[in-house]
């Protein structure tokens, strides 16, 4: 049972009508109580509709009742306060000279609940997305949205999210949050993928010795995962054939070449791919005397040599240097 909330109190034998607001949540209780003060009949209405008219029930709805009816209080009671119970409620008695009234509004409050969100989308970068979420309650909710990520971005209020030009560092999730003041928010998120074509982040190897075995590291981001495929020269290389074992995995490719001749010394070129696009990268795998660099197409790559030439009588340092540029 909810608490009982003082309605009316009569005095005197002038009419009077106040209005009081009532503010409750929905699915709780709620009694509303008019002091009669000797009156000698008393009634209380919805709107236009009578409820109750002394002990007499008019409404069909079960879960209202009278409380408590004497000759000082007629109180009204609803169970289980729902959205269509919202609005004026009033109680008349009639006193022994004049009939009085008084009026008590009655705001149901309804806890925010998301009724539609965006699914979870897939785009290419560039693209410009929009991501929708509405939400029922009252009071009406503030919808926020805000980026699950390391920096947790927040936007602006409103149903719509509009990001143009999206970028890869914008993927991830999106929080919609639903707020009023009857409870807590309600909370839902859309997953949001964003395609774009792969690039090799590293390739790496490291010198090894004949008879040894040599490793070459591929590293790609790119959305779908790429595809790896190596080469050797102009020939594919096939896993399991001549003594190269290959290991792809969402990011990277490993690529392993077991009982080192010298045949399997070369340029070894990593070729990343996916639906957007296709890249690749070269760099050679040499005896562990030569520098080992990755480089692609139209990079710089600058080396420097020192010799030290000794005599018996003098000590000579010879600096040797040398650009290249890949075109």
């Amino acid at each position: 049972m909810g608490t009982m909330f003082p309605l009316f109190q009569s005095s005197g034998i002038s009419p009077v009508s106040h209005d009081f607001p009532k503010i409750i949540a929905r699915g709780s209780d709620t009694s509303s109580v008019s002091s009669l003060n000797g009156a000698s009949k008393g009634a209380w209405l919805n709107r236009s509709s009578i409820i109750f008219a002394g002990g007499d029930k008019w409404s069909v709805d079960p879960r209202v009742s009278i409380a408590t009816a004497n000759k000082r209080e007629y109180s009204l009671q609803i169970q289980n306060v729902d959205v269509m119970d919202d609005g004026p409620y009033t109680c008349s008695v009639q006193t022994q000279h004049t009939p009085r009234t008084m009026q008590v509004h009655l705001t149901v409050q309804v806890s925010p609940k998301i009724s539609r969100i965006s699914t979870d989308t897939v785009v290419n970068e560039g693209s410009n997305v929009t991501l929708i979420c509405l939400a029922t309650g009252k009071p009406e909710p503030s919808i926020s949205w805000r980026h699950i990520s390391p920096s947790a971005k927040p936007f602006e209020n409103g149903q719509y999210l509009d990001i143009y030009g999206i970028t890869r560092d914008q993927a991830g999730e999106y929080e919609c949050s639903a707020e009023n003041d009857a409870s807590v928010p309600d909370v839902k998120k859309v997953k949001v993928t964003v395609n774009f074509a792969p690039t090799i982040q590293e390739l790496k190897s490291s010198g090894v010795m004949l008879g040894g075995n040599g490793l070459i590291r591929c590293e790609s981001a790119g959305v779908p995962a790429p595809v790896f495929e190596w080469y050797k020269g102009e020939r594919k290389l096939i896993n399991g054939k001549h003594g190269i074992t290959i290991k792809n995995y969402s990011t990277r490719s490993l690529l392993t070449v077991t009982n080192v001749t010298e045949e399997h010394f070369g340029n070894y070129t990593c070729v990343a791919a996916n639906k957007l696009g296709v890249t690749n990268a070269s760099l050679p795998l040499n005896p562990p005397s030569t520098a080992q660099y990755g480089i692609t197409g139209g990079a710089e790559v600058l080396f420097s040599c020192w010799y030290l030439v000794l005599t018996l009588s003098s000590f000579t340092s010879i600096f040797y240097l040398k650009n290249i540029i890949l075109q």
